[in-house]
Formats: structure tokens, C-alpha cells, sequence
């Protein structure tokens, strides 16, 4: 009796353009090497949202944007974050450092203790992993809070 077979599907990323509300292309500078470069397109990627977002940036070794990935989309006040979610883009990304970001819709940017705990998670498995994990910035109502800027990390 044969056994059955399996087909071989090949993995692949796919890039698309991120448009704003109004369907424009989103521009990102040439490099990603501040926290208010890094908050300005933020708050453009997740400023609007009436939810909690968790997503990162992932960047090549000039600092410069590979890719944008949304990695979980929450209630009013909390997402769940699985490392395993976050590396998997950007392994596939192959980024060499990933900025972490998430919006708080209450407006206040202000870090929880969760936002402490998962962001030591995701900076020691980056370090297992040989993804830098340069920022993690939450965007709040017109500001944000760098935890590299603020030495959070």
C-alpha cells in the first residue's frame, strides 16, 4: 500500500504598498536612525487606529525600512505578542534589526508593565536570534515614548 505524498508548496514574501486612510502610498526616509523618525511614520502607520496594533519595522543594517508588519491587532487597552510572530517577519524579511511600536488608543503613550515584559522578551530572544532590536516606540495622541531614548533598554 502506498503511502501518501505531499506537495511541495515554496515559501515566499510578498511586498505591498501600505496606504494611508485616504489611499495614499506611505513615505519613509531614507533611514530609520532616530526615535522621531521612527515616531513620525509610526503615528502615521498607527495613529488612527481605534484599537491596539503591535507591529515592527524591520530594516537592513544601514537602518534603512525592509518592511512593515502588523503582528497583532487587540481590544482597547491590550494585544497579545508572541515572539515567535515578530522574528517570523522578520526572518523572512531578512531584516538585520527590527524597531517594535504599538499604539495606545487612549491617547497616553505611557508604557505598561506588560509593554516592559514583552519588550525584555522580544530584546533576549532578538539577542538568541541575531536580530537587533534597536527601539520599541508606543504611539500615543500626537507623541510617543521611545524606550531606547527613554533608557527603558
Amino acid at each position: 500500500m502506498a503511502t501518501p505524498s505531499t506537495r511541495v508548496r515554496e515559501l515566499t514574501v510578498r511586498y505591498r504598498d501600505v496606504l494611508t486612510v485616504a489611499g495614499d502610498s506611505i513615505e519613509a526616509p531614507p533611514r530609520l536612525d532616530s526615535p522621531d523618525a521612527c515616531a513620525a511614520l509610526l503615528a502615521t502607520l498607527l495613529g488612527h487606529e481605534a484599537c491596539e496594533v503591535f507591529g515592527l519595522l524591520c530594516v537592513s543594517s544601514t537602518r534603512q525600512l525592509i518592511a512593515y508588519h502588523e503582528v497583532s491587532r487587540g481590544s482597547l487597552d491590550a494585544t497579545l505578542v508572541h515572539p515567535r510572530e515578530v522574528f517570523k517577519a522578520a526572518l523572512l524579511a531578512n531584516a538585520s534589526a527590527i524597531l517594535l511600536a504599538h499604539n495606545h488608543p487612549s491617547g497616553d503613550p505611557t508604557p505598561s508593565p506588560d509593554d516592559d515584559i514583552i519588550t525584555r522578551r522580544l530584546v533576549l530572544g532578538g539577542a538568541l536570534l541575531g536580530i537587533d532590536v534597536l527601539d520599541h516606540i508606543v504611539v500615543g495622541d500626537g507623541c510617543f515614548v521611545s524606550y531606547k531614548a527613554t533608557g527603558r533598554m
